[in-house]
């Protein structure tokens, strides 16, 4: 066989492949088989049928088309591998030329991975934003403690705002009530949002025995984004009472014996979560300087699949939270068109990503042993709420094995990427990774005979990729 490659663009390559008529007698001999098997004539058993006679019965053009159709995925398949070429999606592959006893020829166009010029990757500088936690986020975070061991009082008046109440409700539309749409002796916090437009607005200023109604429109059902009168009538009207800031209040809300305690460990709590989005934030900006230094070309059709697919996520992911396109795009002060321009960098960038960390990989010549696949499909399963072991068995009937693969490649060579950079702070300080652990604490330094082989801290993340 021979096969020679052209390529049309940095991403899709057309090869033009000749195969000797003897390469195609094993296939053609097997076309007779299988012929043979699936015809009766007379005379002579099923499957012992001659070849002349089956050309008589069937024509030797079918059986030649038979051979060609088992020979041509085979050779396709050696001639990338020929030519170092790795595919993206299915080819396009015509049959130029062929005559019995003779050679064939056919071509075959197809995506393939660009070939990226990596510059040098080490010592990239990055900065990030400070650690910085706010008195304000402390106080929250308190705030919430508080509200936690709060009690709620019954009390003689009018709901106000942050008031708690305990209401019926029922949605109707030309007088009859709408399916699914009805509480009774629910407890709402006047003023929360998120259940029903319109909804806090009407509780503000009603006391237990009072109903009023109003106009709405549901969130989810079949008349999602429908008008429909709604009628709540409250019973109770309650008010929070928060337990007071002392040392009393922190013995029984953790296990410190002061506030001052208790507060400090809040800050250093928000301080490890901030460290740790830092962290996440520092590897985006690692990643995306070395992106700036190199040109990734991008396959169109690689572009839009992901495009599709994460569009039918975010519209799945809407329907399941009873949303319309249109009433997101609302809340995001987007339009449609600055939606799906937003859309398409983000997926631009993130196949680039992927790329450059697969070369990355590549270069650095890194490998999984079945363990790490193992841990990183507990990982998966866990973050998608589903049996590790089911996971895993629908992982390997589906072969999606090779993307898990992928998957943990690139967070090696993200993790290379990092651990060379030099990451700063807006104020000028280093950020320190190599020593992160994943609860946000910095760990002692490693001694380079103890650290595990090509085993990062935890396992970076690459935004969008």
């Amino acid at each position: 066989m021979k096969s020679a490659v052209e390529t049309l663009s940095p991403t899709r390559a057309k090869l033009t492949v000749e195969v000797p008529f003897e390469e195609l007698k094993p296939s053609l001999d097997a076309a007779y088989k299988q012929i043979a098997q699936q015809i009766n004539v007379p005379g002579f058993r099923r499957g012992k049928v001659p070849p002349a006679v089956i050309d008589r019965q069937v024509g030797r053009g079918a059986v030649l088309d038979q051979a060609i159709n088992d020979l041509v995925p085979q050779k396709y398949v050696e001639a990338l591998q020929a030519n170092s070429l790795q595919p993206l999606a299915q080819p396009d592959i015509e049959v130029t030329k062929f005559e019995d006893n003779d050679a064939l020829e056919f071509t075959a166009e197809v995506d393939v991975r660009p070939e990226i010029e990596l510059p040098s990757y080490d010592g990239l500088e990055a900065e990030v934003e400070d650690v910085e936690v706010a008195d304000a986020d402390v106080d929250e975070q308190v705030e919430a403690l508080r509200e936690r061991f709060a009690t709620l009082i019954d009390v003689e008046r009018p709901a106000a705002d942050g008031d708690f109440v305990v209401m019926d409700l029922v949605a109707t539309r030309d007088g009859e009530p709408v399916p699914g749409a009805e509480v009774t002796g629910m407890s709402y916090r006047v003023g929360r949002g998120g259940m029903l437009d319109g909804l806090d607005e009407a509780l503000v200023g009603l006391a237990a025995g009072d109903d009023t109604t109003f106009t709405s429109q549901l969130v989810g059902g079949d008349l999602v984004g429908e008008d429909v009168e709604v009628k709540v009538a409250v019973s109770q009207v309650q008010e929070q009472e928060l337990p007071e800031l002392d040392d009393e209040f922190a013995q029984m809300a953790s296990e410190f014996d002061t506030l001052d305690e208790l507060v400090a460990d809040v800050r250093e709590r928000l301080g490890r979560g901030k460290r740790l989005e830092q962290a996440a934030a520092a590897r985006d900006a690692v990643l995306e300087v070395l992106l700036e230094k190199v040109e990734v070309p991008l396959p169109e059709v690689v572009v839009t699949d992901e495009l599709n697919a994460r569009r039918n996520n975010i519209e799945q992911q809407l329907a399941f939270a009873g949303l319309t396109m249109e009433k997101y795009l609302e809340d995001e002060k987007q339009t449609q068109e600055e939606f799906e321009a937003d859309l398409e960098r983000r997926v631009r960038e993130a196949v680039a990503a992927q790329f450059l960390l697969d070369e990355i990989a590549k270069r650095e010549e890194f490998g999984i042993d079945q363990q790490e696949l193992s841990e990183h499909m507990v990982r998966r399963a866990q973050q998608s709420g589903q049996d590790p072991q089911e996971f895993a068995n629908h992982m390997f009937e589906h072969n999606h094995v090779p993307e898990l693969v992928q998957e943990i490649l690139r967070g090696k060579a993200l993790a290379r990427l990092v651990e060379s950079a030099v990451v700063k702070d807006a104020s000028g300080n280093v950020v320190e990774l190599k020593n992160l652990r994943p609860d946000g604490t910095i760990g002692e330094p490693v001694a380079e005979e103890d650290a595990p082989a090509e085993e990062p801290a935890e396992e970076p993340a690459v935004s969008e990729a």
